[in-house]
């Protein structure tokens, strides 16, 4: 019995080693079965999701995109929301144009308010911007000014008697940082929203050089780049019909939405909706 019990271990010593060799020679090829397949669902699912960049506009600042940009980067997004100097189109456009250059691969470009002036220049010639979001926003045709649109269609509270100037050093003559004065913004930029929210907003505005919007836009992006629009139609600083008549120059997607000119704190939900509808059509 001890010698047949021996034998037997002998022979499962040998077998064991070949079972193990079987099951690896049949195990790594389903691995690299199951590796070629993941590769071509990975190639399957197309370019990369762009960089979403957003720029911010007059009496306002980068965190005013917060909900927004929570938003975008829970859908996998990587979000930049740059400063915007507001030192004027010229110059605000081209440190835009400097920060996009710093981003490899595809760029959806959203600007609020002023800041869809900005885009509108920044993105001139820019193979890597593939869509344009305007949110409340200017969207200019070639030599337009913003004084020039406002003035086009009356209602706006973005008036000069609404308005605060205060120098700064280095300024040219006869120009100044304006602010919305705080007792007007409540009604001005932030109608719909709790008193106590618009008052803060009131109170970090950030000013624009007034040398902005006297200064001549230049060759469109929106030319030869898809955009998009979403109109506030509550909107009291950029009035809705001036609003719609930009984006329809522009062949734009319109997405109209009950909003005050603060849309992305107000419905940062639709905002949103409408960048991804952007972002999806580039892919």
């Amino acid at each position: 019995m001890n010698i047949a019990r021996a034998a037997r271990h002998v022979r499962l010593r040998l077998v064991i080693p070949v079972l193990a060799a079987a099951i690896a020679a049949l195990v790594i090829p389903l691995s690299q079965v199951a590796s070629a397949h993941t590769t071509t669902r990975a190639a399957a699912s197309g370019v990369p999701k762009p960089t979403i960049v957003l720029e911010h506009g007059a009496w306002a600042n980068t965190a005013s995109w917060a909900a927004v940009i929570q938003r975008l980067q829970a859908d996998g997004y990587t979000v930049y929301a740059p400063p915007n100097p507001l030192q004027g189109l010229p110059y605000d456009s081209a440190f835009l144009a400097d920060f996009l250059h710093s981003i490899p691969g595809p760029i959806v470009l959203v600007g609020r308010s002023y800041g869809g002036a900005v885009i509108t220049n920044g993105a001139t010639g820019d193979s890597q911007v593939k869509a344009l979001v305007y949110v409340d926003a200017f969207a200019p045709d070639q030599n337009q000014t913003l004084a020039q649109l406002l003035a086009s269609v009356p209602g706006s509270c973005a008036a000069p008697q609404n308005l605060t100037v205060v120098p700064f050093p280095g300024a040219p003559a006869g120009v100044g940082d304006a602010y919305i004065t705080q007792s007007v913004f409540p009604s001005c930029m932030a109608n719909g929203l709790p008193a106590k929210q618009a008052q803060v907003l009131a109170a970090d505005q950030a000013p624009i050089a007034t040398i902005a919007l006297t200064q001549p836009s230049g060759v469109p992006a929106w030319k030869t780049i898809p955009s998009w629009a979403v109109v506030g139609t509550a909107d009291h600083a950029i009035p809705p019909a001036l609003q719609l008549a930009m984006a329809e120059n522009a062949h734009a997607h319109i997405t109209e939405v009950n909003a005050p000119h603060l849309a992305m704190i107000s419905d940062p939900g639709v905002v949103t909706s409408v960048i991804l509808q952007a972002a999806r059509a580039t892919t």
